[in-house]
């Protein structure tokens, strides 16, 4: 006769730490420091930025901040592409949403710079959408306009 075996649906739960890598702003590539230096200077608010290396396949580091309005999403996108352009000699790959600059992206391939207005940044919240990359962490005089 066989024995039968009783199987359940319940299953072992197992806590898994998650440790959030963050990275020292010294450490990124010249070209990622220059490009958020540029965001600063330019008073973009709430920068911040990822590290999609261990997560993601067709970047390393997302750039991401915002402006007070178009303008300034614009003048911001400008500094960035005039500054690696002219002190890197680096072109993005592309840019899209420039004119309407709720939400500018500068491509250049191992980064990539998101630019929103306020109303775009809170409604994509690409950190909630992209939560299990590490982050960087920013000089204390960045954080200040962090927003």
């Amino acid at each position: 006769m066989e024995e039968l075996q009783e199987k359940t649906l319940h299953r072992e739960t197992v806590a898994v730490e998650v440790v959030k890598k963050h990275l020292p702003f010294t450490e990124l590539d010249e070209e990622v420091q220059l490009a958020i230096r540029c965001a600063d200077d330019k008073k973009a608010t709430r920068i911040t930025v990822l590290d999609l290396r261990s997560i993601a396949s067709f970047t390393e580091f997302f750039v991401i901040a915002d402006g007070t309005n178009q303008r300034q999403v614009q003048a911001i996108a400008d500094e960035i592409n005039e500054q690696l352009k002219k002190q890197a000699g680096r072109r993005p790959v592309r840019i899209e949403g420039y004119k309407s600059a709720e939400w500018v992206l500068l491509d250049y391939g191992d980064f990539i710079v998101h630019l929103f207005n306020k109303e775009a940044r809170d409604f994509y919240d690409l950190e909630r959408l992209w939560r299990d990359a590490g982050k960087v962490d920013l000089p204390e005089s960045m954080k200040a306009s962090a927003g």
